[in-house]
């Protein structure tokens, strides 16, 4: 029997600015199957994850190949965890044994990155260039993160990245060998970071130039053609943005599930409209992203978006349907999850920025339960939920199951008739 890591709750970056039955999920385009036949399709697994002695609920994990630029020298690692609410490949130092990775340096100094989590969390680490591979797609030359601490008596990860929070730099505290970023936007913090985007202010703590033995400075870092400016790209990049083809976007597809599963095994599909697999059905329906990538939900009477300072949005990476509700009770042990005394049936409204609107009826549990059933061996929740301070609707990994979930990529060509992304159908 495996403990619980039961708290992590990954959220993306721009939103801070076994019992149970599967089946066939709803809208599933044709082609590909569960996760392996077609060339844009890679498997994921809802399995735990690769920490042995813990399980992370409601995380769906691929493997990633990594190879220096231009070469056959590589490295698969597994245990990376999918994410549709971040931007960018971010890999454990002590998961990737392949040499010779180039760093971004200027002097003696190296780029480095922090990104923080609404949990409190946060990884640290340089930026470096590799080829991505996932199925037959590649990425050539992607800015990935390399998450490590700095060598003991080299520098200090600066205050405004760290900020009190918990430093995830080892398998054991985060869960995973790494944060494959599939998001709706190509690049990690885009033209707010660039040196080319018009800026009036100081950089945004999201990039540093650090130098043995001197403080690190906040930089700007160039998000290159992406951005539209001559330099070359140094942000984290969405690799599907970089793919020569099926490049505007992902789709997830998990089974169905009812209650709890010790694993389910899924598909991470490339493109939208693309192939004969990725075709938007048309019983699917679009929600518009607003300027943050988030839109409208109404729950209880109550509206959660941006625009009331409280986002709302669809997020593989977070592992439960996390939103406020003060009658639901949390648990005394993990307080991150809701523990109501019986399952609670509820709904709430989906409204995209311009156009889109749906309800999605949804179950709650109790975690304790749920966590406790099947011997502790289950990894996978449909009724998982959890209290959200920051007061916004996150439809974590339980939202996906039994769904065709499209993520179109902000500024990409879309299928005819679709709006300009960015979006969510589903």
């Amino acid at each position: 029997m495996r403990t619980f890591l039961s708290l992590v709750i990954v959220v993306s970056l721009a939103f801070l600015v076994g019992c149970g039955g599967s089946g066939t999920p709803a809208g599933v385009p044709t082609g590909g199957g569960g996760g392996g036949g077609a060339a844009n399709v890679q498997s994921i697994a809802v399995d735990g994850g690769p920490v042995a002695t813990t399980i992370y609920p409601n995380g769906a994990f691929t493997s990633v190949t990594i190879c220096n630029p231009g070469t056959t020298t590589c490295q698969t690692i597994d245990g990376i965890l999918v994410d549709t609410g971040s931007f960018g490949l971010r890999i454990l130092s002590s998961a990737i044994t392949l040499t010779g990775l180039q760093v971004f340096t200027s002097g003696s100094s190296t780029l480095y990155n922090c990104i923080n989590f609404a949990d409190g969390s946060f990884l640290w680490g340089t930026v470096a260039l590799a080829d991505v591979k996932m199925a037959s797609e590649l990425a050539s030359s992607a800015p990935i993160q390399v998450i490590a601490d700095p060598s003991a008596g080299t520098f200090t990860i600066p205050a405004n990245c760290s900020n009190g929070g918990i430093d995830e730099d080892t398998q054991a505290t985060l869960g995973t060998n790494g944060i494959l970023g599939v998001g709706p936007e190509p690049v990690d913090c885009g033209l707010a970071c660039d040196p080319f985007g018009g800026n009036q202010f100081a950089p945004e703590p999201f990039y540093y130039s650090c130098a043995s033995g001197t403080p690190c400075t906040p930089v700007f870092a160039s998000c290159g053609a992406i951005c539209a400016d001559p330099n070359q790209n140094q942000q984290l990049t969405n690799p599907v943005a970089l793919f020569a083809n099926d490049n505007n976007g992902v789709i997830v597809q998990l089974p169905a599930l009812s209650g709890a599963a010790a694993t389910e095994s899924g598909s991470l599909i490339f493109g939208i409209g693309t192939q004969t697999n990725n075709q938007i059905p048309s019983t699917a329906t679009i929600f518009t992203l607003d300027s943050l990538d988030t839109f409208s939900v109404t729950y209880k009477g109550v509206t959660y978006n941006s625009a009331n300072n409280t986002p709302s949005f669809i997020d593989l990476g977070s592992n439960a349907f996390f939103f406020p509700d003060a009658t639901i009770p949390a648990c005394t042990d993990v307080t991150a999850f809701y523990c109501p005394t019986s399952l609670l049936s509820l709904s709430a409204t989906n409204q995209g920025a311009t156009s889109g609107t749906g309800t999605v009826n949804f179950s709650i549990d109790n975690a304790d339960n749920l966590f406790a059933a099947g011997g502790g061996a289950d990894a996978a929740f449909s009724t998982l939920g959890g209290p959200n301070a920051g007061g916004g609707f996150d439809y974590g990994l339980p939202f996906f199951y039994g769904k065709s979930v499209f993520t179109a990529i902000d500024g990409a060509a879309v299928p005819s008739g679709a709006p300009a992304a960015p979006w969510w159908a589903y």
